[in-house]
């Protein structure tokens, strides 16, 4: 067994194929319990969300009994996005929040992250003493008494709070009425709350994918299938379209003429409201390091700065907190108003551009147009290892020509997912043809050289 089970978002993967097997949830859950148990006065609390997925069932099982047996008492809330489990942690005075989903990943797969009691995801260190104690053979657990044994309970009113606390992000004064949005769930674990915010702050809502079935789950759909969205909001004449993933973490969203919006571009118009009230402190925003050069451009031209992290809102939150920042993201959509939220919020990043639109008396178009993103490609090569890429010779090589090909104008970035066996190449530059053409080269060296 992997000693390493989380990536950068999680431990994910495919459904009954280690480490997804109940058997590992379990002892998941036991091991958690074990190096997050508070030992104060109080009793531990854990509260344990999923998305919609088959699967679901299997390991909010697994892990409730693992964490009852290590003496947590276990909340469970049901279908809810990742950002509402994060919220609700913190608003139930719990002291870990568990997510059962596997984000945008199809159905067959699923997957596991943790909350600390603040709302944000665990730290490495956390993360890598609960996957040693999983993974140990031989574990003998020290068990509490039978006396101590914890409880589970169903939350029937958690979709209440959640909604509530996104509503309180939305200015008293504003409403939604005479808005019409179309608005894609993904068949995901946002299919009932979403449509009740905008709902109750009175837009007219045209639901896309709002019936999940457990295997529907991002099926063409959602936020990586924004035409989907797109060609309704043409049809209905909608004032903008909102598309979120299967645990509601990130939103892609279109405008009223169909074109789509990605996370760049949703953070450009942000921080520039932000930085037009003064409420960006240090001009500052925080993303990573697949955002377009546009967006760092339009910071600098602002007078304000672009910081870059690694890949995964994880990363982002913690640079965040590190430097006083109020907003940062990931161009896949995953959005954080540190003020609002702890993590990436599909619903939260939808409110504030509704917003901005609602206070500027302007349709969203007339708003979007803040950068011009350089052409980018992004590629997936599967790999049969990790290595760093700096010990392969030939893949060094194809890197200093593809940069010395772009002029300066332009990156080259390989990275390898953290929860897949991939690696991504991301070329952007001016030259769009270029760019497809040392993506596509960079691309078969990977492929011929990490076999």
């Amino acid at each position: 067994m992997s000693k390493r089970l989380f990536g950068t978002d999680g431990m994910r993967g495919q459904v009954n194929i280690y480490p997804m097997t109940p058997e590992v949830a379990l002892r998941l859950g036991l091991a958690a319990g074990k190096v997050l148990k508070q030992n104060g006065g109080h009793r531990s609390k854990v509260v344990i969300g999923k998305d919609t997925r088959l699967s679901g069932y299997i390991f909010e099982t697994a892990l409730t009994s693992g964490f009852c047996a290590s003496g947590f008492d276990v909340l469970l809330v049901g279908p809810m996005p990742t950002p509402a489990i994060s919220f609700l942690t913190k608003n139930m005075r719990a002291d870990v929040g568990v997510v059962i989903s596997a984000s945008h990943n199809p159905y067959t797969d699923n997957g596991i992250k943790f909350f600390d009691a603040s709302g944000f995801k665990l730290a490495d260190e956390l993360e890598d003493r609960i996957s040693e104690l999983t993974v140990a053979s031989g574990q003998a657990w020290e068990y509490p008494g039978s006396e101590a044994v914890g409880r589970a309970f169903k939350i029937a009113d958690a979709p209440g709070r959640y909604i509530v606390s996104l509503k309180n992000s939305f200015p008293q004064h504003l409403t939604l009425e005479g808005l019409k949005i179309v608005l894609d769930c993904a068949n995901g674990a946002t299919y009932k709350v979403a449509p009740l915010v905008f709902e109750e702050l009175g837009a007219e809502v045209v639901k896309l994918s709002a019936s999940p079935n457990g295997t529907n789950i991002n099926h063409k759909c959602g936020s990586l299938y924004p035409q989907v969205m797109a060609a309704e909001v043409r049809a209905q004449g909608a004032d903008l379209g909102l598309a979120l993933d299967g645990d509601g973490d990130r939103l892609i969203v279109v405008d009223e003429r169909g074109t789509i919006i990605d996370g760049d571009q949703i953070m450009a118009m942000c921080a520039a409201d932000l930085m037009s009230r003064g409420e960006l402190p240090g001009r500052l925003l925080v993303s990573t390091v697949m955002s377009n050069m546009a967006l760092e451009i339009f910071m600098n031209d602002a007078g304000g700065r672009l910081l870059r992290t690694p890949v995964g809102d994880r990363y982002v939150a913690e640079a965040m907190r590190r430097e006083g920042a109020v907003l940062g993201g990931e161009q896949s959509g995953h959005i954080i108003f540190i003020n609002f939220a702890t993590t990436g919020d599909g619903i939260l990043a939808g409110l504030q551009l509704l917003r901005i639109m609602q206070e500027k008396g302007r349709p969203l178009s007339e708003l979007s147009h803040l950068i011009t993103p350089f052409p980018q490609v992004l590629l997936n090569v599967h790999v049969e290892r990790k290595v760093p890429f700096e010990t392969v010779p030939e893949v060094g090589r194809a890197v200093k020509g593809a940069e010395a090909r772009l002029k300066g104008r332009g990156r080259v970035l390989l990275r390898y997912s953290g929860t897949e066996s991939v690696a991504r190449v991301m070329v952007e530059g001016e030259d769009g043809g270029l760019v497809d053409t040392l993506g596509n080269e960079l691309a078969q060296v990977l492929k011929d050289r990490l076999r």
